[in-house]
């Protein structure tokens, strides 16, 4: 079992000397991360829906700034809860972090979950798996096992790691410099890709990537993640990781919905039933609740209002999961996400991720931007990849020209394939939809155009 005084550390990645301020550590990983502009980014990343468009819907960076919000009071409220049952085997420090800085380490860790997801949501990440898979026969040869499972498993879990950590050519080392304790909080798959397995909740994905093995063993180490195997390493999910976990599902669970029905694609009718309907199984005040949207006109502000409803419900009830299971989440043998567990017995949540798979996730403007977003991530790697494989004697004039446009930090010409294949990763993936789009119609010709 996890020792709840050794799960936490204000160790930073970087090594660099703990420096006094007004802010604690973590406050300032949530800081950081605001600041980072992988963070910014996130504000043209699609969500779900098109961006953009006349009408506001959810991106990456309102969707992480939301989940942010619902992680902060779910640490806040677990942090009294461990504080209060466990103060006798708390040390002092420990007592103290629970208190006034789980919430803050929650946060921030929600704030950069999907740091590492690329342009055009999950269409993205396939679109870079499949890069590889479909090339395999000329790419697989230069990579050992465990670097061409990184390639043909892409995952944005494990390039968060990466882009928040990862010392990046001509910068500083140790990333954006976070603390263990929040990097360790978005690790939902902490093993490497050779084991992932699916069926297994903390093998599902993977967590790193094979370049970053060494910062996530030292991650792993500073924050007391229970090992499962180290050949290949596999560890048990961080406690904290559950209650991120918890956050993004609430968040995109309903907030789909609620974007969904601002453009239409899903009735006023159909929202509201589904979401009185999961308020109603978690109240005894229906009828304050019935009265308040009588006294509510607007169509869209009554769904905001079931909306607020149904996430406070939610957030109580991954505290109850996470308080009822909380032995079992500290030896690591928790099998199901919160959420699953109070899906498993509360009908309308089926119902609504029913309804959000078959009305919304497959809806045509949905499934063309994931056609869209998936061939031109697939073009960009095409366009680089085989050029930055190329030893510099064998480049021709295209390559040469093809590489001038990856920028200085993304080059790593004196790495390993699999380094210098990462550094195009990085750059394609950190892309926003607009950009990708932008140099994707440049480079085949479809604009021709001089921009600065």
């Amino acid at each position: 079992m996890m020792n709840l005084n050794r799960i936490f550390t204000n160790q930073r990645t970087g090594n660099n000397p703990h420096t006094k301020a007004s802010r604690t550590d973590f406050q300032r990983d949530f800081d950081r991360i605001i600041f980072s502009s992988a963070f910014r980014r996130l504000q043209n990343k699609t969500q779900v829906f098109p961006l953009p468009g006349s009408v506001f819907v959810h991106n990456r960076l309102t969707h992480s700034l939301e989940v942010s919000s619902v992680g902060r009071s779910l640490g806040s409220v677990m942090g009294e809860y461990i504080h209060d049952h466990f103060k006798d085997d708390l040390t002092e420090e420990a007592r103290s972090f629970y208190l006034h800085n789980l919430g803050h380490v929650i946060a921030a860790a929600c704030l950069c979950h999907d740091v590492g997801n690329p342009a055009f949501g999950h269409s993205g990440e396939d679109a870079i798996a499949s890069y590889f898979e479909r090339n395999e026969n000329d790419l697989k040869p230069k990579f050992n096992e465990k670097e061409w499972a990184d390639l043909v498993n892409f995952e944005g879990n494990a390039n968060a790691i990466r882009v928040l950590a990862q010392q990046q050519q001509g910068k500083d080392e140790g990333g954006i410099q976070l603390t263990f304790s929040t990097l360790a909080s978005i690790a939902k798959y902490p093993c490497e890709a050779i084991a992932k397995q699916k069926g297994i909740i903390h093998r599902k994905k993977f967590g790193f990537f094979q370049n970053e093995k060494d910062i996530f063993l030292e991650i792993a180490e500073g924050t007391g993640l229970i090992s499962e195997s180290r050949e290949p390493h596999i560890f048990k999910r961080h406690p904290f990781v559950w209650l991120v976990e918890a956050a993004d599902d609430i968040c995109y669970n309903i907030i789909d919905m609620e974007d969904a029905h601002r453009l239409g694609i899903v009735s006023t009718a159909d929202c509201k039933n589904l979401f009185f309907e999961l308020v109603k199984s978690e109240t005894d005040d229906v009828n304050r609740i019935d009265r308040k949207l009588a006294s509510i006109s607007n169509e869209n502000e009554q769904i905001s209002y079931l909306r607020a409803k149904v996430i406070n419900a939610l957030i109580n009830k991954s505290l109850e999961m996470y308080r009822q299971h909380f032995d079992t989440i500290l030896e690591g043998n928790l099998d199901k996400a919160l959420l699953d567990l109070y899906k498993s017995e509360n009908r309308t949540l089926q119902d609504i991720e029913t309804f959000s798979i078959e009305k919304i996730y497959n809806h045509k403007a949905v499934v063309e931007i994931e056609n869209a977003g998936y061939n031109v991530m697939y073009e960009l790697l095409d366009h680089f990849i085989p050029s930055i494989l190329k030893s510099s004697d064998q480049r021709k004039s295209y390559d040469i020209k093809a590489l001038k446009l990856l920028p200085k930090q993304f080059l790593y010409e004196a790495g390993t394939d699999y380094q210098k294949v990462l550094g195009v990763i990085d750059f394609v993936s950190g892309m926003t939809d607009n950009y990708a789009t932008d140099l994707y119609r440049k480079i085949k010709g479809i604009d021709i155009g001089m921009t600065v």
